[in-house]
């Protein structure tokens, strides 16, 4: 008996038309398998109400086929339900689909769907909102508030805003409680990953994973600005866990304070919370298509040019400090000048 399976496509997200999209999902599933429907979003929120409508009529797998935002609603509408989510990424970050080395073209992310490969995994929570890959607190948390009302998306629009923001932003006191811990630290963020990256393979939690019932909390205490080149480096290369201003641990659940209400995120998706809030883990609480040859994470050439300027950063270049406190110094003067008008 052939498998349901929805594909939902987000026509705006990432960049260019799904048109070619949709031929390479009819070109490469295979007919024998999956009984095989096609819809597009229309509206904000519409993927939820698509998914929990195919949940209802018993489809076996909805496929979320745009970015972070269209598998978050897709994936929250699966949760607790014998529904498997499965990814064809088209978004500019696809943290969960990296995550779970699914390949970044939709003939091989379809691929994958054919092996119909599915594991039950964890999702978390912040103040109640569900997420997959990671929330938290700080300085992600206003950055991801300024990318929202930025009016245009992708990695270039991100950066640009942690470089006008980055410099102006005041570290806050936090306290973090769980059953074992009591850390109160000023930090620059806390982060809560269930998953290993933010997306383009920028690494917050490099040993993450989403089937230990255990989130990962990062807390990243201020630094010099001269060094945030060097935290962006690890963050590509997976070693931030090493950096002397990372502080780790795993918790189920953890209660957060802090001393007024502000932003949050939750997969990158802004959110004010109140002072105090919560974040945990529900083990095992989705369905998901996974790929079966995903083993080892092979590195990338970023990863592999990341290393080497990294090492040349512990060695202790000079000249690559003073390149980039030159870099830091102009940024700075930049957006001085932008802020005039």
């Amino acid at each position: 008996m052939k498998k349901k399976i929805l594909f939902i496509i987000n026509p705006i997200s990432g960049k260019g038309k799904k048109t070619n999209v949709r031929r390479d999902i009819e070109k490469y599933i295979n007919p024998y398998i999956f009984d095989v429907s096609i819809k597009e979003t229309e509206y904000a929120g519409h993927a939820s109400i698509l998914t929990r409508q195919a949940v209802e009529e018993g489809f076996d797998i909805v496929v979320a086929v745009g970015g972070d935002g269209t598998v978050n609603e897709v994936a929250r509408s699966v949760v607790h339900t014998p529904t498997a989510i499965a990814i064809v990424p088209c978004g500019s970050g696809n943290g969960l689909a990296r995550h779970l080395q699914i390949p970044m073209n939709t003939k091989g992310a379809v691929e994958v769907i054919n092996q119909n490969t599915v594991h039950c995994l964890d999702y978390g929570k912040i103040d109640g909102h569900p997420f997959f890959c990671t929330c938290g607190a700080g300085f992600d948390a206003f950055i991801s508030e300024k990318f929202a009302s930025s009016g245009k998306r992708g990695l270039k629009t991100y950066v640009e805003n942690v470089l006008r923001e980055g410099f102006r932003y005041k570290p806050k006191i936090y306290t973090i409680e769980d059953e074992e811990n009591h850390v109160s630290e000023k930090a620059f963020l806390i982060a809560c990953a269930n998953a290993s990256q933010y997306g383009n393979n920028a690494y917050i939690a490099p040993h993450a994973s989403m089937k230990d019932g255990l989130l990962d909390i990062i807390i990243m205490k201020p630094f010099n600005p001269v060094l945030a080149p060097q935290i962006a480096v690890q963050m590509f290369n997976k070693t931030l866990p090493k950096n002397s201003h990372i502080k780790t641990f795993k918790s189920r659940k953890i209660h957060i304070k802090r001393s007024e209400p502000g932003p949050i995120h939750c997969d990158g998706d802004p959110l004010t919370a109140e002072k105090d809030f919560y974040v945990e883990l529900i083990p095992h609480s989705f369905n998901v298509i996974v790929n079966p040859k995903a083993k080892g994470r092979n590195r990338s050439l970023m990863q592999l040019i990341s290393e080497d300027i990294l090492e040349k950063w512990q060695a202790g270049n000079k000249n690559l400090r003073r390149q980039s406190r030159r870099i830091q110094i102009s940024s700075i003067r930049f957006f001085r000048k932008i802020r005039r008008f």
